[in-house]
């Protein structure tokens, strides 16, 4: 059973000072997850939302808040994540490699779903054991850039990381994120990613609904293929 297609706007290129009507507008669009960057300033350079936004946000939608949190210690937002009403969380491999069994656990005890990313340098068998644990993560989340930063070029070389994935593990979401747009989709697509984040080419887009429409239907095209 191919795992379904989930366009996922990534909400850090969209207007803050509008998050709630940016949001309604994605949903209407199309939109079917809505990706929140959470950034620490300390594991990325870069400091972006956290946990107060995620719940004022989720007052406004009733859409799925799929939540990166590009931090150092994930386990210290497992909590507050989930009170706020967050619907999945992926934390990144690089800082969770002693304690993910327990951080699955809790992410999953609090109401959401896990989720494990690895950034470009790690290797994609360092999920594995994350996939097939007896409490497994429910999607993998590939890097196409190095994470910190939204407009970032794509990656192409990423996509053999999705590819062993996929032929492993036929019905899991499987996500990238970084330079995702109408150019770099096919090769996404067709490696087999079915869940695309994509900020810049969504919010930069004249017409993002057309884009949104665009990514859902490379995916779709490349499940009929294989």
């Amino acid at each position: 059973m191919a795992a379904a297609a989930k366009i996922a706007p990534s909400m850090l290129s969209s207007d803050f000072a509008n998050l709630a009507s940016e949001a309604e507008r994605m949903v209407r669009l199309g939109a079917d997850w809505l990706h929140m960057d959470v950034m620490d300033g300390h594991f990325v350079p870069n400091l972006t939302i956290g946990a107060p936004v995620i719940e004022s946000l989720r007052k406004h939608t009733k859409a799925y808040l799929d939540c990166h949190l590009m931090v150092t210690n994930p386990s210290d937002y497992v909590e507050a994540f989930g009170k706020a009403g967050a619907s999945g969380f992926t934390f990144h491999i690089e800082v969770a490699r002693d304690n993910w069994k327990e951080l699955i656990q809790n992410i999953k005890a609090k109401g959401m779903r896990p989720g494990v990313s690895l950034k470009p340098g790690t290797p994609v068998e360092d999920v594995f054991p994350l996939v097939e644990a007896e409490t497994p993560v429910e999607l993998v989340l590939v890097m196409t850039v190095e994470p910190g930063f939204g407009g970032q070029k794509f990656m192409p070389e990423m996509m053999d990381k999705v590819r062993t994935l996929r032929k492993k593990y036929q019905s899991l979401d499987i996500e990238v994120d970084g330079g995702l747009g109408p150019s770099t989709i096919d090769a996404a697509a067709s490696a087999g990613a079915n869940c695309i984040v994509a900020g810049s080419s969504v919010f930069g887009a004249p017409d993002p609904g057309q884009v949104i429409s665009a990514l859902r239907k490379s995916v779709e095209a490349s499940q009929i293929k294989s």
